[in-house]
């Protein structure tokens, strides 16, 4: 089979990324459409906004991998000719780099944890390439914002452009318009 493309969308919060990469997902023509998501329910806002997801996902043809974090984990659930969608990026960071907080030495502090962790997820992507027809990757894009975490700013533009470069597409949506980078 033949190494499957990359979409990268990126953009502000609520822009739009989600809404168009459901639709180049369910205009891939192909047989699954693989919603890989990597939210928490940390705290009851956040979990009724992945019921709300989830809901709003079911009855449309979506086949749902709930994978906050260890993304090598949902590579077994990944069949050839899927079209992906990963939702996002940002919340997959998040969930990785401060993994182990609550007993005081999170990823982010432990030395080569997070390099580990950098490493897995690109032999994941591209195993995940060259299992499925097409993978949409959505991201936030915060590197505007105040600067409140640099560690995870710092890694956030690492991933962002290694992603734009393997991506055959990289668009950025800004007010629900979707602008082609590369």
């Amino acid at each position: 089979m033949a190494i499957g493309s990359i979409i990268f969308i990126s953009g502000g919060v609520r822009s739009g990324k989600s809404a168009y990469a459901e639709q180049l997902v369910m205009s891939a023509g192909a047989v699954r459409a693989v919603y890989l998501a990597s939210g928490q329910a940390h705290d009851s806002e956040m979990a009724e906004r992945i019921m709300r997801h989830q809901e709003d996902r079911s009855g449309h043809g979506w086949i749902a991998i709930e994978q906050p974090v260890d993304m090598e984990k949902a590579l077994p659930k990944i069949h050839s000719g899927d079209a992906i969608l990963w939702d996002c990026v940002t919340t997959w960071l998040a969930n990785e780099l401060y993994e182990g907080w609550e007993r005081g030495i999170p990823c982010a502090e432990r030395p080569g944890c997070m390099e580990a962790k950098w490493l897995e997820l690109q032999a994941t992507i591209n195993a995940m390439r060259n299992q499925a027809q097409l993978l949409v990757i959505v991201s936030n894009e915060v590197m505007d914002d105040f600067v409140r975490d640099e560690t995870y700013q710092r890694w956030l533009g690492k991933i962002h452009k290694w992603f734009a470069g393997e991506a055959e597409q990289a668009i950025e949506m800004e007010n629900g318009i979707a602008y082609r980078r590369k």
